[in-house]
């Protein structure tokens, strides 16, 4: 879940969309003691960088609004933590409330870039390059006070460690390790030869950045960003931009980050809900769901940026749940992460997310909720220089779709219940209605059926024996299978799973109850 901009007003001046409007780690705490990941059958929460970001803010691609740092991917100091979105306690607090549940915490990490050079942040560290007036600056005419001739660009990181379009630093490079993407500087995370701390992080009065002998651009990165893992506990990264930072350095980040997780679960006193494992997720643009050198390079999974698109272009599902299995029996180390909406792409049409969520929760793999899919959060206003803006609207506490998020919650713990849905062999049992079976190696078992309304008399085929007690995990139905069927009143899906006999509440808010 990535951290939102949280408002109570629901209408936001355009001018205003890339502004902070709150999401901040104390707020993910409250939603964790308040049971909303529990009870969305949650074992993974994905926060957005914490580290501290560029204090001002830049112009939009279509300059036409301000771009605030309010993501965490315009990051000016990787060793303290950006107070707009809490403090060290609080981060701590988060990550130990979520072990104590058993939710795992992914950090979102940007190795590839820093953030755009911008006359709050220079004047903050003690750095010139901006000619007076620039406060009255507007994004349309921002960098029209950018003094280009100014030699104190230097102070800033430095041509050792950066390229950018910045007096005396190398221009960017036509390749993807070397490009400056969307024209933020890009980080020489190839180059082998030894650098110095940058002067501004040198004389900055907060940060914990030192000098280290004999270390290139990327062992400073690796160093910093494994020692949130050596402090905090986080069990992974997601890795923005995989696409853009060569392979030496995730397997350099990855091993680190492994040793740094280790040394921290040696420390602990109560290792309730934690684990000694670190997961990197990777983020390369327009993967989908294949067996790529990725793997070999300290990737444990990657998000499949296929699954939306097939979706919307209304590609039969058994045939991507079918394709999803078999890959993941054919290759042993092949992991993936689907999703309906991203803050990448765009959020999925509304009057769509009621199938579009159960397509997910039942794919093959692992699946990722985007904030605010799960209560109907509507897209903020459209951009057409900045399209993904849209998907970054504030999240709907105020307005939520509790039928929506009910829908969702069934969804998800019977997911959660069930190791077969993501990792079992996928049979298809009819066409129409759509229904199919998954079972695992562990015996686990279920059966769903789609798109089904009203008395249904449904053949289980060799899933459930005759006389073994089932119940429909969706509507709330429990029986015995007769004659090979089970016959139910269908509320749009049927999710037909063992019933053990547990005290069990489909219907109801379920806090606490019926949760695996």
């Amino acid at each position: 879940m990535k951290m939102s901009r949280n408002a109570a007003s629901a209408v936001l001046d355009d001018c205003d969309m890339g502004a902070f409007y709150g999401g901040t780690i104390d707020g993910v705490t409250r939603k964790i003691r308040d049971r909303w990941f529990t009870d969305l059958g949650v074992n993974t929460i994905l926060i957005s960088p914490i580290f501290e970001q560029i204090a001002g803010w830049v112009p939009s691609a279509g300059k036409d609004f301000c771009h605030y740092a309010y993501h965490g991917y315009f990051t000016l100091d990787y060793t303290v933590m950006d107070r707009r979105f809490g403090n060290e306690a609080d981060l701590r607090d988060l990550v130990d409330c979520a072990h104590a549940v058993g939710i795992r915490v992914l950090l979102d990490v940007v190795l590839n870039h820093p953030g755009y050079p911008e006359p709050s942040t220079f004047r903050n560290v003690g750095i010139s390059g901006w000619d007076p007036g620039w406060e009255a600056a507007e994004p349309k005419n921002f960098y029209d006070y950018m003094n280009r001739s100014s030699s104190s660009f230097n102070d800033w990181w430095g041509p050792d460690w950066v390229r950018c379009d910045l007096p005396g630093y190398s221009p960017g490079g036509c390749d993807d390790y070397t490009m400056l993407l969307h024209g933020l500087p890009d980080f020489k995370t190839e180059d082998e030869r030894f650098v110095s701390l940058p002067i501004f992080l040198r004389n900055k009065a907060d940060t914990r950045a030192m000098d280290m002998p004999d270390t290139t651009v990327r062992g400073y990165l690796v160093k910093w960003l494994s020692d949130w893992v050596r402090e905090y506990g986080f069990d992974g990264f997601r890795c923005d931009s995989a696409r853009h930072v060569e392979p030496e350095t995730w397997a350099q980040l990855k091993h680190a980050c492994v040793q740094a997780k280790r040394e921290w679960w040696e420390q602990q006193r109560d290792r309730s809900g934690a684990t000694p494992h670190f997961w990197l997720l990777g983020e390369v643009f327009g993967h989908g769901v294949e067996r790529s050198s990725y793997f070999d390079c300290g990737f444990d999974s990657l998000l499949n940026f296929s699954f939306q698109e097939d979706i919307e272009r209304g590609i039969h599902l058994d045939a991507l749940y079918e394709d999803y299995a078999a890959q993941l029996h054919e290759h042993s180390d092949l992991s993936f992460v689907s999703y309906v909406s991203s803050h990448d792409t765009h959020l999925l049409d509304r009057r769509k997310i009621r199938e579009g969520s159960a397509a997910l929760m039942l794919a093959p793999g692992g699946v990722l909720l985007f904030y605010g899919d799960e209560t109907g959060r509507l897209p903020g206003a459209p951009n057409e220089q900045d399209p993904a803006q849209a998907a970054r609207s504030p999240m709907n506490w105020g307005a939520t779709d509790a039928q929506l998020l009910m829908h969702w919650r069934k969804l998800s713990r019977f997911r959660t219940r069930h190791p077969a849905v993501a990792n079992g062999v996928h049979l298809k049992l009819f066409d129409c209605p759509y229904v199919f079976a998954r079972l695992d190696t562990t015996g686990d078992r279920v059966l769903v059926a789609m798109a089904v309304d009203g008395y249904l008399s449904l053949p289980v085929g060799e899933m459930f024996a005759d006389g073994q007690q089932v119940r429909d995990a969706y509507g709330g139905w429990r029986g015995v299978v007769k004659d090979g069927r089970v016959s139910l009143n269908a509320d749009g899906f049927v999710l037909l799973e063992t019933d053990d006999g547990s005290a069990w509440y489909p219907d109801m808010d379920c806090r606490g109850r019926g949760l695996p």
